[in-house]
């Protein structure tokens, strides 16, 4: 581990070795990803406590994406300009202090105000983590798209099956779920500061980037746009099983119990981990078709299974789904990430996260209003219904982007000289 000694008198750094480094930010996005699933089985416990339905906890579920999606177009690209390690330690504080609220919360205005916080810091991080992988990535072992691919679904399910595990066994389920967060969230800030090195230089234009936009640099907008129905089907899949994945074991199958709910969200991104995993040998492309495809044949197996009210059917569709999500996502995050450069990679990750939470949330919103008017189950069908049609959408676009020409990049400005780091 390098030692580098600072000017401030009472923080002295030792920074990690850059492999090191790579797997300890990789260890954190996991951690902050575990922290957002850990709301959805407790939906059901506020639910109960509370006594708010559907509607309410799509609600609840969503303010935490639309906090996530202002901090992306505000703060998304900010790391490319002040670092990664200001806006990771920052952002990992607020994240303590948004499961203090959800520690405290004694009504809907509480875990709203948590959710909203929560969402601020998952954005701010995103951004920052996910260009630091990259950044801090082998160049002849790029394991950054990877990470930035498997993480969500280990994260998701490693949280979700955790507080389920709590509710069920626990006496008071919400004090040790959050106080142990709120822990581990401050000392992984205290470490990132003292310990993480910079590995971004830093450009001019921090305050100009805080002007709400999403940008997405020339070279890779092509690659952007034939990615983006992928991302919208597996990501607003995934914002149906986060939110009301428990409600639709309980509701239409008529099973209670929370570990069964919560084990519905690790069926489905558990083995997104899996898929990810498998197909990182795979070239981008064909990753991605073959994912998308995958993913559909899953999706259509879930509405058949709410039609014969198979629970065992339902996971198992669950799983191929999800096996299918994580071989495609990571098919479409490295096509789209493939050649950016340094300087664009926080703005970048910025846009796909963006677009990928817009999908996790307006069409979970619009199922939870729905389910009140047409039943949980119509809802789900109709919505699996429209995600196969984007999901092979992203086939064709894919096969017809194959068949393109590339179009040549635009002549580049000579780079702006990064602003210098300020000692330590």
């Amino acid at each position: 581990m390098a030692v580098r000694w600072s000017l401030h008198p009472f923080v002295p750094r030792r920074e990690l070795a850059r492999p090191a480094a790579f797997w300890t930010v990789a260890v954190l996005l996991t951690l902050m990803l575990a922290a957002s699933g850990v709301p959805s089985p407790l939906y059901r416990v506020y639910a109960e406590e509370f006594g708010f339905g559907s509607g309410v906890i799509t609600v609840v579920f969503a303010v935490y994406a639309f906090a996530l999606l202002v901090s992306l177009l505000v703060v998304g690209g900010l790391s490319d300009h002040v670092g990664r390690r200001p806006v990771l330690a920052a952002a990992l504080v607020l994240e303590a202090v948004s499961m203090v609220l959800f520690l405290t919360a004694d009504g809907v205005a509480w875990l709203l105000v948590a959710r909203v916080v929560q969402g601020l810091a998952t954005g701010a991080l995103t951004g920052a983590m996910g260009a630091a992988l990259l950044d801090l990535q082998r160049p002849d072992r790029p394991l950054g798209p990877l990470v930035n691919s498997a993480a969500p679904g280990f994260g998701l399910s490693v949280g979700a099956v955790g507080a389920g595990l709590a509710v069920e066994f626990l006496p008071a389920p919400t004090d040790w779920v959050f106080g142990v967060l709120t822990g581990l969230c401050l000392v992984a800030a205290a470490g990132v500061w003292v310990f993480l090195p910079e590995s971004s230089a830093r450009l001019p234009g921090a305050a100009a980037s805080l002007v709400p936009s999403v940008h997405v640099p020339p070279a890779q907008r092509r690659a952007f746009v034939v990615v983006l129905p992928c991302l919208v089907a597996t990501w607003a899949l995934g914002g149906l099983y986060a939110s009301l994945g428990p409600s639709l074991v309980a509701g239409v199958f008529g099973v209670e119990d929370h570990v069964v709910g919560s084990l519905l969200i690790l069926a489905l991104n558990g083995t997104g981990l899996v898929g990810s995993l498998s197909m990182r040998g795979v070239a981008p492309a064909r990753s991605m078709v073959l994912g998308a495809l995958v993913f559909a044949a899953g999706v259509a197996g879930t509405v058949a299974a709410l039609s014969t009210g198979s629970l065992a059917f339902f996971f198992v569709a669950a799983v191929v789904s999800g096996f299918g999500f994580g071989t495609a996502f990571l098919g479409a995050m490295a096509t789209v990430t493939a050649g950016v450069e340094p300087g664009h990679r926080a703005g970048l990750l910025a846009a796909v996260f963006t677009a990928s939470y817009l999908a996790f949330s307006v069409p979970a919103i619009a199922a939870g209003v729905a389910a009140g008017h047409i039943g949980l189950e119509r809802t789900a069908q109709v919505y699996g219904l429209g995600v196969i049609v984007l999901a092979l959408l992203a086939v064709a676009g894919l096969r017809l982007h194959a068949r393109r020409p590339a179009v040549p990049a635009p002549a580049q400005a000579p780079a702006a000289q990064p602003v210098p780091a300020a000692t330590e």
